[in-house]
């Protein structure tokens, strides 16, 4: 449970303030650049978990999980607050980068320690469950971030010391697992770049495709007439909640295999992508979201646990760092790229169709490339 807590944090940094961020930029109306300035204090962190978390893994190969994820939760409460006594622009969007470092080891330590803790069913199990949280924590946080900043623009930001409350809990219950000697683990076994090279690149393609519609949703509402903010919310909230039946969907089909799992989810979600470019009727876009949704969270923990079952012990923290950096390193390019398209293009729901046509050849990208035919809750460990 609490590796599944502090997994929630990397939401918490991705959508908290996204609902203050009109305020942000009236209270620095002054400052220079501040149109771009405020939105990348939003999207600044997903950026240095893309950088970070390969880093983080090598610390967490080379010393261990627990003492990582503690020092991590700790200064992440530091700089996540930092924004409530930062009287500038400039230093807050310092903080937000260290967020993003902090994140980039928490979710590196979280992830490769469910990885150390189950195998098997159980495992892919877990990382189902992983998913399905983190997906509903982020409309869970979207919220409270909107309901707290009727206060001001600062107050959301006292949630991260929700971190804090994690420290005492990660302290009692999370142990570091012995995967052979000290010595052994701190030579730093090899990774199997050859085996990596093909679940990295199709996470790195994987991630644009799952934050397209969370980036984009909104604004394809909005221009389809919809103007009411709660309607906004409520149809993105459901396409969330469709995030997370498919992240639950994958604990009942872990025993197919990545050749089988990863065509359908980029299948489904290219025919919601579809849905959404075919119409601006609000309903067939709804549904488009619901479908791709769904297709999305299955995703995420089929890429995911197709990696972590190529490592041993002494290779998951590099081998998840890996993972966890080409997935928000997608999610950093999504709306640059959706906004390059979309330019010539001719919109946002033309982009929208060019994303569908790429997840169409991802997944047949996907079927030549993934020839093992082991279902995907085996492991050798």
């Amino acid at each position: 449970m609490s590796l599944l807590a502090a997994s929630c944090l990397s939401a918490l940094g991705g959508v908290l303030i996204a609902p203050v961020l009109p305020q942000m930029r009236q209270a620095f109306a002054g400052v220079a650049g501040v149109d771009v300035i405020v939105p990348v204090v939003l999207t600044v962190p997903a950026l240095f978990v893309g950088l970070a978390a390969p880093f983080a893994g090598l610390v967490v190969d080379l010393v261990d999980r627990k003492r990582l994820l503690l020092v991590a939760l700790v200064v992440y409460a530091v700089a996540g607050t930092a924004p409530l006594y930062l009287a500038h622009l400039s230093t807050i969007l310092l903080s937000r980068v260290l967020i993003g470092i902090c994140e980039a080891a928490i979710m590196t330590c979280c992830t490769t320690l469910i990885g150390d803790y189950w195998s098997g069913t159980q495992r892919s199990r877990r990382f189902s469950l992983q998913s399905l949280v983190t997906a509903l924590s982020a409309t869970v946080f979207l919220a409270l971030g909107g309901l707290l900043g009727t206060s001001g623009w600062r107050t959301p930001f006292w949630l991260y010391t929700i971190a804090l409350v994690l420290v005492p809990l990660v302290t009692m219950v999370i142990w570091q697992p012995s995967g052979g000697r000290r010595a052994e683990r701190r030579r730093l076994e090899p990774l199997p770049r050859r085996q990596l090279v093909a679940p990295c690149a199709i996470t790195l393609v994987g991630g644009v495709v799952f934050y397209a519609l969370i980036v984009e949703l909104p604004f394809i509402l909005t221009e389809s007439g919809v103007s009411s903010s709660a309607a906004i919310g409520g149809l993105s909230a459901l396409m969330a909640i469709a995030t997370a039946a498919g992240s639950f969907a994958f604990a009942r089909l872990s025993h197919q295999t990545a050749r089988r799992l990863l065509p359908t989810s980029f299948g489904l979600a290219a025919l919601g992508f579809g849905l959404v470019f075919a119409t601006k009727a609000v309903p067939v876009i709804t549904a488009g979201a619901v479908v791709a949704g769904f297709g999305n969270g299955m995703l995420l923990p089929v890429l995911l646990t197709w990696t972590v079952n190529r490592l041993e012990f002494q290779q998951r923290g590099r081998g998840t760092g890996l993972w966890i950096g080409a997935m928000s390193t997608g999610g950093f390019l999504c709306p640059l790229l959706i906004t390059a398209i979309a330019a010539g293009a001719g919109g946002l729901r033309p982009a929208i169709g060019v994303l569908g046509i790429l997840a169409v050849t991802m997944a047949a990208v996907s079927v030549l490339t993934t020839r093992d035919s082991v279902p995907l809750n085996l492991t050798t460990d």
